[in-house]
């Protein structure tokens, strides 16, 4: 019987012999690697002082390709002139060799690479951004679109920037040439799409850059609101409405905000002869700061000039400005409105004659006009319901003629309403006003029906007060945030506000109480006597409805809101001028003699009977030449101006 051999597992020793090989391979090559290891910590400082060298090397290799060849030589034998300095300098050699090791161990080190782009959400954010713009920055038939679904955002968004949050705080992105920039309405849709995907809540700026085809939008930081009220640095005729954001304006003035001084960036409107916006109008919701900004306005304007107030909300708020030098007047009812008003408008008249006068004679024009006088109206179409309601004018009226004149004769109007009452506003109100502003939360379509332009910006639905828009005249909109100015006598009102609004009102002229008279702080006021554009002459100005006539100087006689100068009869409104007689609102000068509404010059004395009219006259139209003993007339659309001959 033969024997079964033995299992070749046990007879063949090959597989032993591998496995031991494998294993001693195994065991060498984690000698080999921990040798290699001790190697490279023992060696680290000379592999990296090595690799700094050769860093080093092909700097100054590429430095000396980049070197022009007439500059060559130069730079060569200063180096070599470097060389033979430190050779002679004792121990030269060995700082210069460790400054060499030096900057080689430096250039060497190991840098840790810096992860740039955005994340995956960003990337996520920015691809939804880019899906969102491609059905209005793309049409059919573009052979190489730039947006396109499922397409890349990386060529399209050349800037961005993100937040701590994730939300995106700067993006520049291209759009197609076809796309119509310069129509309002295109840009609105966009800017409506960026700031839905962008993050709402938040205030964009929309940066449009027609030439290069590409839009830039940042996120705007929030206006300080921590400046009040207090005496800013500025020349006459300028009025601070408050400030905006430091890129849109050349100038900055000094502030005080708490305990600090900074630079702050205004937005000062410029009144006068010389201003393209000699009126303002404010707009804006209950709450909002109109109130504070026409207080802020108003003590700036006592600093030169005076002021009258129709405050037509009946809240006191300008209470704090009664009996103060240069204030003529704080009007809350309808018939104190009504007298004042209708006194600015005679004042208006009389500055345009006696300036007209002292022209046409050679002379510069007398002191009592040229002194600023502000007007400042807050919710005159309150009073309009009232005046509706007993039967009277409305007050607007009497604000027609220092609108259409009032930068001739130095008079500014300032008027602030309620969005729910623009309506109500006069056709003069709405057209002279050409500087604008709104406060308080407002849609893109109202900023742009007030201001005449939509915002670069996106309004933000809670907004502190005095935070709006303005824009003077034709001027691009800016952002605004008025300085605090709080009504003094308010319980509410900090102590530290208080205070700053009370150290820039003028001395009280009347006492507190109302007893005693008032200090004129120009030369004709409301119902009291002045001086007329020629020295000595007395010019009265008695309202509607006064029990005795007013007696003027010069032997005039005035009845019934008429207006008399140098023994000149006038009755019911009318104006007379020079010994003129005029009845029920008639014009009359040198002697003429005019009736029902008419107007008569000397050269025409019997024009103004049964209702003939003389040659209108205003502040800006042409003069006939005196020849012949005949008076002068200027053209506008007020009256006759006698003129001395």
């Amino acid at each position: 019987m033969a024997r079964r051999p033995l299992p070749r597992i046990l007879t063949d020793s090959a597989p032993l012999a591998r496995m031991a090989h494998s294993t001693s391979l195994a065991r060498s090559r984690e000698l080999a690697r921990t040798a290699a290891d001790s190697a490279c910590d023992v060696f680290h400082p000379l592999i990296t002082i090595g690799r700094g060298l050769r860093r080093l090397g092909a700097a100054g290799r590429g430095r000396w390709i980049d070197t022009p060849r007439e500059n060559r030589g130069p730079l060569a034998f200063f180096v070599g002139a470097c060389v033979l300095v430190m050779c002679l300098v004792p121990y030269g050699p060995l700082l210069a060799l460790i400054a060499v090791l030096g900057a080689g161990a430096w250039a060497g080190r190991e840098r840790t690479p810096v992860e740039t782009g955005p994340g995956e959400a960003e990337k996520e954010r920015l691809q939804a951004l880019y899906e969102a713009l491609v059905p209005y920055f793309s049409v059919e038939g573009d052979p190489s679109p730039l947006y396109a679904h499922h397409g890349g955002w990386e060529q399209v968004f050349t800037e961005h920037a993100f937040d701590d949050s994730g939300r995106i705080e700067r993006l520049q992105l291209k759009y197609p040439a076809y796309f119509t920039d310069g129509e309002d309405q295109s840009r609105v849709r966009i800017e409506q799409v960026l700031y839905a995907k962008a993050g709402r809540g938040r205030e964009y700026h929309f940066g449009w850059d027609e030439l290069a085809n590409q839009l830039t939008v940042t996120v705007l930081a929030a206006l300080p609101a921590d400046i009040g009220a207090q005496r800013f640095v500025t020349s006459p005729g300028e009025t601070v409405l408050g400030f905006t954001d430091a890129d849109a304006v050349q100038r900055t003035l000094p502030v005080t905000a708490g305990e600090e001084t900074r630079d702050a960036p205004p937005v000062v409107w410029r009144t006068g002869q010389r201003s393209t916006e000699p009126h303002l109008l404010v707009l804006g919701q209950p709450g909002t700061g109109a109130t504070t900004l026409l207080r802020s306005i108003a003590l700036q304007a006592l600093q030169h000039g005076d002021v009258l107030v129709i405050d037509g909300g009946g809240t006191g708020e300008y209470g704090a400005l009664s009996g103060r030098r240069g204030v003529l007047g704080v009007e809350s009812g309808l018939a104190g409105a009504l007298a004042t008003l209708e006194w600015a408008s005679h004042e208006t008249e009389r500055r345009l004659i006696a300036a007209n006068r002292a022209r046409q004679a050679g002379r510069p024009a007398p002191e009592d006009t040229r002194r600023p006088l502000w007007i400042i109206a807050d919710r005159p179409t309150a009073l309009a319901h009232v005046a509706v309601a007993e039967g009277r004018d409305d007050p607007q009226r009497w604000l027609q003629t220092p609108l259409r004149h009032g930068r001739a004769a130095r008079i500014t109007v300032v008027v602030a309403d309620q969005f729910e009452s623009a309506e109500l506003l006069s056709e003069p109100v709405r057209t002279h006003t050409k500087a604008r502003v709104v406060l308080g939360p407002a849609t893109a379509e109202e900023v742009r029906a007030v201001l005449g332009a939509p915002p670069h910006t996106t309004p933000t639905a809670s907004v502190p007060p005095g935070r709006g828009y303005v824009r003077l005249g034709s001027a691009p909109v800016l952002r605004l945030q008025v300085p605090a100015t709080p009504d003094p006598l308010d319980d509410a009102t900090g102590q530290t506000l208080r205070q700053a609004v009370l150290s820039l009102l003028p001395e009280r002229t009347v006492p507190a109480d109302g007893a005693g008279p008032a200090t004129p702080a120009t030369g004709s006021e409301p119902g009291d006597v002045g001086t007329s554009a020629d020295t000595g002459r007395r010019v009265s100005v008695s309202k509607s409805g006064d029990a005795d006539p007013a007696e003027p100087g010069g032997g005039a006689t005035a009845i019934d809101g008429a207006t008399a100068i140098d023994g000149a009869t006038a009755i019911d409104g009318a104006t007379a001028i020079d010994g003129a007689t005029a009845i029920d609102g008639a014009t009359a000068t040198d002697g003429a003699t005019a009736a029902d509404g008419a107007t008569a010059t000397a050269a025409a004395p019997d024009a103004g009977k049964a209702g003939a009219a003389a040659e209108p006259v205003g502040p800006a139209a042409r003069v006939r030449i005196v020849k012949a003993g005949e008076s002068p007339v200027v053209n506008g659309p007020v009256e006759a101006v006698p003129t001395e001959r």
